[in-house]
């Protein structure tokens, strides 16, 4: 007989189930020494989601969360999920505007932030409508946990279907007004578990959550791998080289963007002998340079794992892990972003969606359990971005351009994926298609060359004209005339940057990923002047 706990799709019931049977282990450790017990995460967790329950919200509110990474934050979210509302992280760097945009879209019943924002941030709540402001701090004090600390310490999770909304995620904006990926328990639950398996998550692993948790990579990615593993946390709440170093020795798991990796290099004491104990090193969110990946191997003994995902789709291709996903071992190619994760579709196609043979660069699609539902109260973007082919199968348009390359032989190959640039970074000069990744990766293997960022801006007789933003390595001296003169002898000339700028270092967002809009919007007068 079929029970209503059986039928309970709720994602924490999920990563609950897999707590190890002791419940007094250490499941999180801190920086400060601090440990959290699986039992801690338990009681804990009952006593937000009561609360949260005692509020009498409707059925689906929305948390609103701005506050700084702790372990209470990460308890707020799986008593968010536990209670059976809708979790919404807000970037700790987004301010005024960006948050009376983002409250106002999302309507949230509740709103939680950081004591020293509250004075603005409940004001600006109450103003649209918000009818509890809760305080979180990094110091475990707060309004929050006083409240909470009044409630039973046991709670039976809501139940959910497995497309009811969990999360809804407010992509970055760059290209235009942010919009809310609506993600929902199912997406969350079968990614967690594909992943689980696909990157081989053994018992005794130990991860080190060095990740914020507003994002897709630290919150669900991170937490939910060593959540559905039952694995230990060792916790920073922000990333310092120094400290991750020092944790090599005791953990087995690293997951982080390619920023935070050119960081460890420049750790003396990052060596094959610290990672000895380490099985896993895997990075996303940005594209990560060969050269670092390269490096990478020379100084640890490990390669690194890529892996491509989107806040629409959490994670949609890896390089293998295991020697069984590979030939006839774990082929890891840098460059690319490995093979479709079992049980996702990706595609490469024209602009008229008809599938390019391996090789050939087009437009990025995917389709699978993880791909979310739509953008919230958005359904006319919810119907552009999405597709039906022949089959009536719908495909996610990511808006990535990429090829597939056949690499392996027998049953053993594969369709590795590459990522070639976003559609919206697409420079049609003179009618002519120029991809930037392209040129980054000529430029970035100049020597003295750290990295690059290649844009197009308006120009009066080409329409685009392309121009590249230039990092020296340290201690090194750049031409820029120089650097354009020697590409000119690697590429088609219409592909040659008409104006290069040597610069200290390029804007970034809180993920790593370079803000080119940032660099189109400076240089947009250019030509043009």
């Amino acid at each position: 007989m079929t029970t209503p706990t059986q039928l309970n799709h709720n994602l924490f019931a999920a990563l609950r189930a897999a707590f190890p049977t002791d419940l007094d282990a250490t499941a999180i450790e801190t920086e400060t020494g601090a440990l959290y017990s699986w039992r801690d995460l338990e009681r804990a967790t009952a006593m937000l989601a009561n609360l949260l329950g005692s509020l009498e919200i409707p059925p689906g509110s929305r948390v609103a969360v701005h506050v700084e990474k702790s372990v209470e934050a990460l308890l707020l979210y799986l008593a968010t999920l536990r209670a059976g509302f809708v979790y919404l992280p807000l970037n700790t760097a987004y301010q005024e505007a960006e948050l009376d945009y983002f409250i106002g879209n999302a309507e949230p019943a509740v709103v939680v932030c950081a004591g020293k924002n509250f004075p603005w941030i409940s004001k600006l709540a109450f103003g649209k409508g918000v009818a509890h402001v809760f305080t979180l701090n990094e110091d475990r004090s707060g309004t929050l946990l006083d409240r909470a600390a009044h409630f039973a310490d046991t709670q039976t999770p809501a139940i959910k279907a497995a497309d009811d909304l969990a999360a809804i995620l407010y992509t970055s904006g760059t290209t235009g007004r942010s919009k809310g990926a609506m993600l929902s328990h199912g997406n969350l639950l079968s990614n967690a578990q594909v992943l689980k398996d696909y990157w081989d998550w053994q018992p005794g692993d130990v991860l080190i959550h060095a990740l914020p948790i507003f994002h897709v990579h630290g919150l669900f990615v991170a937490s939910h791998g060593a959540l559905l593993n039952g694995s230990k946390m060792l916790w920073l709440s922000k990333f310092d080289p120094k400290a991750v170093v020092e944790r090599l020795p005791r953990a087995s798991v690293f997951m982080g963007v390619p920023t935070l990796y050119v960081r460890l290099l420049q750790e003396a004491g990052l060596t094959r002998e610290a990672c000895a104990n380490m099985r896993l090193f895997i990075s996303g969110s940005a594209p990560l340079l060969i050269e670092t990946f390269r490096d990478w191997q020379e100084r640890s003994g490990h390669t690194i794992l890529e892996r491509y995902g989107m806040s629409e789709t959490i994670m949609l291709t890896s390089n293998p892990c295991r020697a069984s996903d590979g030939e006839p071992t774990p082929q890891r190619l840098g460059g690319t972003v490995g093979p479709a994760l079992p049980g996702v579709g990706v595609r490469v196609v024209d602009d008229a969606d008809r599938s390019l043979p391996a090789g050939e660069i087009g437009n990025v699609q995917v389709r699978g359990p993880n791909v979310f539902g739509g953008y919230w109260r958005m359904p006319e973007k919810t119907a552009e971005e999405f597709t039906t082919d022949a089959d009536g199968q719908r495909w996610f348009k990511t808006g990535d351009v990429g090829r597939l390359d056949r690499h392996g032989q027998g049953s053993a190959a594969r369709d590795y994926l590459s990522i070639v640039g976003r559609s919206k970074d697409l420079i049609i000069t003179g009618g002519y298609n120029v991809y930037p990744a392209e040129i980054e990766g000529y430029l970035n293997d100049m020597p003295g060359v750290a990295e690059s960022a290649v844009v197009g801006v308006p120009h009066p007789d080409f329409g685009e004209g392309v121009i590249a933003v230039i990092v020296p390595k340290p201690g090194a001296t750049l031409e820029a005339e120089a650097l354009v003169g020697a590409l000119k002898a690697k590429i088609a000339n219409y592909k040659v940057p008409k104006r290069a700028f040597v610069v200290s270092e390029l804007p970034r967002n809180a993920m790593g990923k370079v803000q080119k809009n940032l660099l189109r919007d400076g240089h947009r007068e250019l030509f043009t002047r």
